[in-house]
């Protein structure tokens, strides 16, 4: 059986990294209060390098906006971690003869580096990032490649988890798989309900668990 999840807001804490990596970055470069915040409210939901380009003409930078870039996501890859007891469920789900794949919105350098630093990586059979393709959830796309990239097909069945409504169980639900949402972003009105929600992610990899046994 297939299992995708989400990678941002819910295997790992971007958040609280992406603040860490924003103050670090601008502590490097001795750039004042204005360009942090410019980071912090451009970058919130997601970053690529076309935003440190916009970035260097908006504040006359000298540094190159691919070496800061770069450096972004080194700082990001160091500050996001993914709990024990998450990076223990993936590995229970694989051992419950699970296939287990990672569908994430994302530049894919960034979003790898991620998956790598954190050890997720070396526990998901397959990762599909929207940069790989330049598409994004909830397009069937991106889930047929992640599927595929598992060794299966959409048509085989199985579940999305995730905490984004739209992208991560509307696409789900578009992709023909079951899903379980983890609440704390607004419901959008008319979107279908989850099949499960939970508080947690190691929760729904509980119930994948319990569908197993």
């Amino acid at each position: 059986m297939l299992a995708l999840f989400d990678l941002d807001g819910t295997l790992v804490d971007r958040r609280a990294a992406f603040g860490d990596a924003v103050a670090d970055l601008c502590r490097a470069h001795a750039f004042g209060p204005a360009v942090e915040r410019w980071l912090l409210t451009e970058l919130a939901d997601r970053a690529n390098p076309d935003d440190f380009a916009r970035l260097r003409t908006a504040f006359d930078l000298e540094e190159p906006a691919a070496e800061l870039w770069q450096e972004y996501v080194g700082l990001m890859a160091a500050a996001v971690t993914c709990r024990p007891a998450v990076l223990e469920g993936l590995a229970r789900l694989r051992a419950a003869a699970w296939t287990v794949g990672v569908i994430t919105n994302g530049a894919a350098d960034i979003q790898r580096a991620k998956l790598t630093t954190t050890g997720i990586a070396e526990l998901v059979d397959g990762i599909a990032v929207s940069g790989d393709l330049e598409i994004r959830k909830p397009d069937r796309r991106l889930f047929e490649l992640a599927a595929a990239r598992c060794g299966l097909d959409l048509s085989d069945g199985g579940w999305m988890i995730g905490d984004n409504p739209a992208g991560d169980i509307g696409g789900g639900h578009q992709a023909g798989l079951r899903t379980i949402w983890l609440r704390g972003r607004p419901w959008p009105d008319g979107l279908r309900a989850a099949h499960h929600i939970v508080d947690d992610v190691t929760d729904a990899i509980t119930i994948l668990l319990n569908e197993t046994e």
